[in-house]
């Protein structure tokens, strides 16, 4: 009886960790842009990344290393998007109808340099809907 306690008890640990193992897969792998109309997942950090386009912020999970996303919302979001990361806003440009704002947010962590300036967070406002990127949007929208 002891045994098999012991055993028991080894497939317990054995359990634990991989549940470990799996929570810590979803955390640094899981989506930062959540609830968007469309998402666009990006295997670099520039214009020339492989984009994987999905209607589901969960295709992250399944795509390996990502190194940028982006998500499409209804509305102007800007607010809403820059106070949930905490960001700081660094320059805006106008472009095509739409006003693309450049952030920092701490929450987000290392960025790209644009202009001199370390971005990770841009959201672009205009026709009726908001385009968040981290850490940038990549392509057109």
């Amino acid at each position: 009886m002891r045994r098999f306690f012991g055993v028991l008890g080894n497939l317990f640990r054995i359990a634990l960790v991989a549940a470990c193992a799996f929570f810590l897969f979803l955390l640094l792998h899981s989506p930062v842009l959540e609830q968007g109309e469309s998402y666009t997942f990006y295997s670099a950090e520039n214009s020339s990344a492989h984009a994987v386009m999905s209607d589901s912020p969960l295709k992250k999970l399944f795509l390996g290393e990502v190194k940028g996303e982006s998500a499409v919302y209804g509305g102007d979001r800007y607010e809403e998007f820059s106070q949930k990361f905490g960001a700081e806003l660094l320059f805006t440009e106008q472009a095509g109808g739409a006003t693309s704002y450049y952030l920092y947010s701490p929450a987000l962590g290392r960025g790209i340099s644009v202009k001199g300036e370390t971005v990770n967070l841009q959201i672009a406002v205009g026709g009726g809907r908001t385009v968040v990127g981290t850490p940038l949007i990549f392509g057109s929208w």
